[in-house]
């Protein structure tokens, strides 16, 4: 004869072994499968539509993206590692990579500049533009340090939004402190990151940067170019570095490019000269 109580513990066991069961999860909630390869469309999906209920909700309308560099450090810690270099090296006067410290200190130094005029430039268009909750230009920057970290900076320092948005990457990176938390994202796919950098951008300025900056503002370039973008003003910050890194002039030359190509960004080297070209742009 069956034992009632043993049977009901039994079915007890069995209902709980279901309801742990990975199968019985919500779709939405089961991380193993929301990672397999074959859910690589919905994670698309997800991430195009995350940052764009989130900005919908915080009232953004249109951006202005801040690219470059992530190693541009602020111009006090540029200069104190600076001093620290010479010390270093003033304490071992033969020593050889002590005076290419000095070197590289000394550069990362006149780098800081950037910086600064990117914290500057940030300040005049949130204090400008965001008025009685209506966000237009908002700051838009990849998340993290140095340039990233100046245009979030310079929203922060008069109590504007601004975008971070972040990526994940095989080295530890977290967002800048100055991002506005509603309006930090982070990415897995850098396609959608860049769409986002796109959708709403009333004008981009890139900054002195390496692998990451160039690639954004090319294809931001070839989006424009290929009318695949409306256009927008595209401002080069350091007219000498950008001559140095990048030859467009002779792209143009070689045929490669149109000439008319090269109207397609301007140089600029202070924050109100940035400002004012992008000012002009709509108003011509």
């Amino acid at each position: 004869m069956n034992d009632p109580e043993k049977e009901l513990e039994e079915r007890k066991k069995l209902e709980a072994k279901l309801l742990e069961a990975p199968a019985y999860q919500l779709a939405f909630e089961d991380l193993e499968l929301m990672n397999r390869p074959e859910m690589r469309p919905l994670r698309l999906q997800l991430e195009l539509h995350k940052p764009e209920v989130a900005q919908y909700q915080q009232g953004i309308h249109s951006t202005i993206v801040v690219f470059g560099s992530a190693r541009t450090p602020p111009p006090d810690v540029a200069e104190s590692a600076l001093a620290a270099a010479k010390e270093a090296a003033a304490a071992s006067p033969g020593d050889a990579l002590l005076q290419a410290e000095v070197t590289r200190a000394e550069k990362k130094v006149e780098q800081s500049v950037y910086y600064q005029i990117a914290r500057d430039f940030s300040r005049i268009v949130s204090s400008r533009c965001q008025i009685d909750g209506h966000c237009e230009y908002v700051v838009v920057t990849g998340g993290g340090p140095g340039i990233m970290e100046a245009g979030n900076r310079g929203a922060y320092d008069v109590g504007a939004k601004s975008i971070g948005l972040n990526i994940v990457l095989p080295f530890e990176q977290a967002p800048n402190p100055y991002v506005t938390p509603e309006l930090c994202f982070n990415f897995r796919y850098f396609a959608i990151r860049k769409m986002h950098f796109v959708m709403r951008a009333k004008a981009l300025v890139a900054f002195p940067g390496g692998f990451g900056t160039l690639d954004e503002l090319f294809e931001t370039l070839t989006l424009i170019q290929t009318h695949k973008s409306p256009p927008v003003p595209v401002i080069l910050v350091g007219k000498r570095f950008w001559d140095r890194i990048v030859n467009i002039q002779a792209m143009a030359e070689e045929g490669v490019i149109s000439p008319t190509d090269l109207e397609l960004f301007s140089y600029a080297e202070e924050p109100e000269e940035i400002w004012n070209l992008i000012n002009d742009f709509y108003q011509s």
